[in-house]
C-alpha cells in the first residue's frame, strides 16, 4: 500500500513542491518502519505468546529491503540524475550516504540469504550474518538523523523504538547468560 500511495503520488504529482526529495525521505522511512516490524516480531512473540507471527519477520524484513531498493533508486534515478559516477563519490564523501549505503548492502545481503535453501546452505553461518539486521537498523536511524539534521523528530522517534527493541534482547541476554552460569554452576556442585 505505501508504494501505491507513493507511486499515485508520483503520477498525480502531489508529492509537494520537491518530489524526489518527498519520495526518497518515504521510501527511508517506509524501510525503516518494515525493519523496526521485522525486529518487533521476537519481542511481540515472547512477551504475548504470538508464536504463529514468527513468519512474518522475514516478510517485514523483505519489505525493508523493497523499500531500501527503492530508497536507493530514487536516490540515483531523481537526485543524482543517473550519474553514476557520482554514486561511488557520494558514498566515500558523505559520511551519510556512506552509512545508509552500508546499511542497504547488510539488507541486500540479508535478503539474498533469506530463501530457506540459503539457510541450509549456510548453516551455521547465516545467523550471524543475520544478526547484522541491528547493525542496519542502527545505521539507517543515523542516515535519517543526517539527512533530516534540524528536523529530527522521526529519527528521534524510530532511534527510540530501536533502543527499546535492543535493550529488550540485550536484557534477554544477559538473563540466558545468567542462567547458563546458573546451570553450569549447579552442575559443578553436583559433580563434586
Amino acid at each position: 500500500m505505501p508504494f501505491l500511495y507513493l507511486l499515485l503520488g508520483a503520477i498525480q504529482n502531489t508529492l509537494g513542491a520537491d518530489p524526489a526529495k518527498e519520495l526518497a525521505l518515504e521510501t527511508g522511512r517506509w524501510t525503516l518502519r518494515f525493519l523496526l516490524m521485522s525486529l518487533a516480531i521476537t519481542p511481540m512473540r515472547e512477551l504475548m505468546g504470538l508464536t504463529g507471527a514468527a513468519p512474518l519477520r522475514r516478510t517485514l524484513g523483505l519489505f525493508a529491503l523493497f523499500y531500501a531498493s527503492l530508497h536507493f533508486v530514487v536516490y540515483v534515478v531523481f537526485l543524482l540524475e543517473l550519474r553514476w559516477f557520482e554514486v561511488g563519490d557520494d558514498i566515500l564523501e558523505r559520511p551519510y550516504i556512506t552509512v545508509g549505503f552500508v546499511s542497504f548492502l547488510i539488507l541486500a545481503a540479508m535478503g539474498a540469504t533469506s530463501p530457506k535453501r540459503m539457510v541450509r546452505l549456510m548453516g551455521r553461518r547465516w545467523k550471524p550474518l543475520h544478526r547484522l539486521v541491528y547493525v542496519a537498523a542502527i545505521l539507517g536511524v543515523l542516515h535519517l538523523t543526517w539527512i533530516l539534521r534540524t528536523d529530527v523528530f522521526d529519527a528521534v522517534f524510530y532511534g527510540t523504538l530501536l533502543v527499546l527493541l535492543l535493550g529488550y534482547r540485550l536484557v534477554q541476554y544477559f538473563r540466558r547468560q545468567a542462567r547458563r552460569s546458573n546451570r553450569a554452576g549447579a552442575s559443578s556442585v553436583s559433580s563434586q
